[in-house]
């Protein structure tokens, strides 16, 4: 059966749960800046996500964890102001909702107030239920983040592979459909087995957005700098690079800095 595509010109939480039901795949990408936000929504993208992985391709920083909140409200801020159609899903960074829930609320109160963003995103199922809970009562919609969490790398000590054991894969399971019944309106499955992440995907109502959880799921997403191959150090099995960027540009940049030295730039035609 193949699926039903619908012209969608502005992309909601009800839009990705209809795209689910209609088999037609969701698509989701991140963005930090205006600009390469414009040109992600014009390509006609369904979900922009303002990634605490900001805090590595923006900042440098070996981890997600050392974003804070004021900062993703200026991403976010940036990303909102360029989209006309994509659902904008900002992060909740590392340590703005993990003490108590009420603290988890007034981050997102923020983020939906000062950068205009339309939903949040958290990393975790049982343990954060409280706070889920709380942000929905107050009509921000949430969605959830289950599998290999980046804000727990030091639990974890790695970033290979979640839940191959069957006690992770079960609570994987469960956590899921407890965030389906809490209210998220999607879920992302970060780096798990494939044939788990079709499981959960075929368990529950909600769309499923996989990165490096194979095809079996509802949606994908990948980190714009990564699938551009503006980063060429990093290369998991999931990643597919739709470009090189790393190698254009820095041909690009050496031929200007070549022309500069050379007087070759500005020539006649480019001065006033």
């Amino acid at each position: 059966m193949s699926a039903i595509k619908k012209d969608y010109k502005k992309v909601t939480t009800k839009s990705l749960i209809e795209m689910k039901t209609n088999g037609e795949k969701i698509s989701m990408l991140t963005a930090y800046d205006y600009t390469m936000a414009k040109i992600v929504d014009t390509a006609g993208i369904d979900v922009i996500l303002v990634g605490d992985s900001a805090s590595n391709v923006m900042a440098g920083h070996e981890t997600t964890l050392p974003i804070t909140l004021d900062q993703m409200i200026y991403h976010a801020s940036s990303v909102v102001r360029a989209v006309d159609r994509a659902l904008v899903v900002v992060d909740l960074p590392f340590g703005s909702y993990q003490s108590d829930s009420k603290e988890a609320l007034r981050s997102s109160i923020r983020i939906m107030k000062e950068s205009g963003g339309h939903a949040v995103k958290l990393e975790g199922g049982k343990e954060i239920k409280d706070s889920i809970k709380k942000i929905l009562n107050a009509g921000i919609p949430v969605m959830g983040h289950l599998g290999l969490t980046p804000q727990s790398i030091y639990k974890f000590g790695t970033y290979s592979v979640r839940a191959k054991e069957e006690a992770e894969a079960e609570k994987l399971i469960e956590d899921a459909k407890l965030l389906q019944d809490l209210g998220c309106f999607a879920l992302v499955l970060e780096k798990i087995p494939a044939y788990l992440a079709q499981k959960v995907a075929e368990s529950i109502s909600i769309p499923v957005i996989g990165i490096g959880a194979g095809g079996g799921v509802d949606g994908q997403v990948l980190v714009i700098h990564d699938m551009l191959g503006m980063n060429n150090e990093f290369s998991p099995r999931f990643l597919r690079r739709y470009m090189n960027l790393y190698e254009g540009m820095t041909s690009a940049i050496s031929q200007y800095v070549e022309d500069v030295k050379s007087k070759d730039f500005p020539n006649e035609k480019e001065q006033y």
